[in-house]
């Protein structure tokens, strides 16, 4: 049998400013792979290579290699780029239908509708489900999530958003910041019959009832700049549970100087807690804005402890509430997480400023 005969390398020449293009495609990383490898080929055929020897390196066939020879001496560089495909149009809505379902999406819904879906705007608009579902992930509209809000209306927001910022961003030197408040009303609560457990394929499952066996209160100090929490259950939450809290508290800090971060609770402001403060000088409180609890970074502390302790467990009785929280505390406590705040005064307060802007003159 006779062996095949590589055959003589076809030289191409390139034109002016051809080499710098064939390069430029042959290095582009978002080019398709395809046309990377024509271009590597006529870049190696213009060095004098043959065919045999240009298909080792690129990793294609020898016909490979002389189809695109043919295809670059027919057309030159623009012959190694695909074309555009000619698929069908006639599902490409027009502008104005597109812009009708978006503005639709931005109104209000019909009578009797909470809000637009994808296939009511469908029919109203005599579209098909997959356009309309399509406009809206293009305009990243979700007309079925809706968020929560409420914007401060504290004459003296700006004042005290700046002193408790201030006091997470620059704390006083020799001083202890602690972020304070309470979990009214944890439940303690149990499935009216035994959970399942986890299986493989198969989410754990519990009944959607259940009986309460009482409630507690949690107060929590939480310090920011170590994670660390102080913390007592209680049964109820009036200014004599903050009263012997804050005592716990200080006898955590016993020679510190401590800024306590608090919310507008009323038993924060009673007769009693300001007579104790007044016996404890080293003891300052720094209240957030009236319906700016967020601001108390001890509320992303609760936060973990709903979704890490409490969402789904069982509680037969109050005492084994108890007990779980305050479990979950000491191993919390044994490798704390910080709490780090980072955005300005400034930008919360312009913040504000431009939602107020916008709800001034809404009509609800």
């Amino acid at each position: 049998m006779r062996r095949r005969n590589p055959g003589k390398a076809i030289k191409i020449r390139l034109r002016r400013n051809e080499h710098s293009l064939l390069k430029q495609m042959a290095e582009r990383r978002s080019a398709p792979a395809v046309e990377v490898m024509r271009a590597r080929v006529v870049l190696l055929s213009a060095e004098g290579l043959g065919g045999v020897e240009v298909a080792a390196r690129v990793g294609c066939t020898e016909s490979t290699v002389s189809r695109i020879r043919r295809r670059f001496l027919e057309r030159r560089v623009k012959g190694l780029v695909d074309r555009p495909k000619s698929g069908r149009k006639d599902h490409a809505l027009p502008a104005e239908t597109t812009e009708r379902v978006v503005q639709l999406a931005l109104s209000p819904p019909p009578a009797g509708r909470s809000r637009w879906t994808a296939r009511l705007l469908a029919r109203a608009v005599g579209v098909s489900f997959g356009s309309v579902a399509g406009i809206l992930r293009a305009r990243k509209l979700k007309p079925h999530l809706v968020r929560t809000y409420k914007v401060s209306r504290d004459p003296k927001f700006a004042e005290k958003v700046e002193d408790v910022v201030g006091l997470y961003l620059n704390p006083p030197e020799k001083a202890i910041v602690l972020s304070v408040d309470e979990k009214t009303s944890i439940q303690a609560l149990e499935r009216t019959q035994i959970p399942l457990p986890l299986r493989a394929g198969r989410a754990a499952r519990h009944t959607h009832d259940y009986k309460r066996n009482g409630v507690l209160d949690l107060y929590a100090a939480l310090n920011p700049a170590t994670g660390k929490v102080v913390h007592r259950c209680t049964d109820t939450h009036a200014a004599k549970d903050f009263i012997g809290f804050m005592n716990l508290v200080v006898r955590e800090y016993p020679r510190q100087e401590l800024h306590v971060i608090l919310d507008n609770s009323s038993a924060h402001g009673t007769a009693e807690v300001l007579e104790w403060l007044a016996a404890h000088p080293r003891v300052h409180f720094h209240f957030t804005p009236t319906s700016a609890s967020w601001l108390n970074q001890v509320e992303g502390f609760f936060g973990i402890l709903g979704k890490q302790s409490l969402s789904t467990t069982d509680f037969p009785s109050k005492k084994a509430l108890r007990e779980h929280i305050q479990r979950y505390i000491a191993d919390w406590n044994k490798n704390p997480t910080p709490f780090c705040w980072t955005k300005p005064a400034r930008a919360i307060i312009e913040s504000r400023a431009r939602m107020l802007a916008r709800i001034s003159g809404t009509v609800h």
